[in-house]
């Protein structure tokens, strides 16, 4: 899949690729919305390997917009992109999957003055409480929500979730290395579900040769060629 990005700011990185292969692991199909898009990375490759995917996405940032929508006709993936906030977002229609890498550097972290970075990396900008909030609206019942986040905001993702009375029900912590306290998480959430919590073995992202066999794997699945440019 080739990708476009613009030349300076926000690119997408490893964890984008890593809750790609996430997602597709529970084979998503029907509507699915992509939260946060930037340039479409997740939403695109979700789609192109789950034919049964009907995708739109929500993304803010004017120059994402232009992004997204470009690597989408590029790679021939049908595609409904709105420009908003997603917390302002307006649809009467509920989704079988609302997927994202949201902001998610928290409080306290020195900011980005650079415009594009600062509302791609903190989560100043889509609070968790309200984020869960607008999600748990949006999802058909019994439908499912699959993020990526900050490992050591867990503990207010469980209890955030639970306000709006959904259940984590897989989880997977990753790790930079084997004896590296874990960065990432990412989690599938469920609304109505009964199912109790599975924690799926450790993600290694690298080992001493460079990215993890399972890393590199991902990798080559997604077959991504990342083109910086302006359009």
């Amino acid at each position: 899949m080739i990708l476009y990005q613009p030349e300076a700011g926000y690119c997408y990185n490893s964890d984008s690729m890593f809750l790609y292969d996430f997602i597709s692991s529970f084979n998503p199909k029907g509507e699915v919305l992509d939260v946060g898009a930037g340039c479409g990375v997740v939403g695109l490759l979700v789609a192109r390997d789950n034919p049964k995917v009907k995708l739109e996405a929500v993304e803010k940032q004017d120059i994402f917009v232009e992004y997204a929508q470009h690597n989408a006709r590029v790679n021939k993936i049908e595609y409904t992109l709105h420009q908003c906030d997603f917390l302002e977002f307006s649809q009467e229609k509920k989704y079988d999957y609302i997927i994202s890498n949201p902001p998610f550097y928290p409080e306290g972290v020195t900011k980005s003055e650079n415009e594009m970075l600062f509302n791609a990396r903190y989560n100043i900008n889509l609070p968790l409480r309200d984020f869960f909030k607008k999600v748990s609206r949006l999802l058909k019942p019994h439908s499912h929500f699959i993020f990526c986040y900050d490992a050591s905001q867990f503990g207010e993702i469980c209890a955030e979730l639970e306000n709006v009375k959904m259940k984590i029900v897989d989880v997977q912590f990753v790790h930079p290395k084997i004896d590296r306290m874990a960065s990432l998480v990412m989690v599938h959430a469920r609304n109505g579900s009964k199912s109790r919590m599975k924690i799926w073995e450790p993600f290694i992202s690298f080992d001493e040769d460079g990215f993890s066999l399972k890393a590199k794997n991902i990798y080559d699945k997604a077959s991504t060629q990342s083109i910086k440019c302006q359009l």
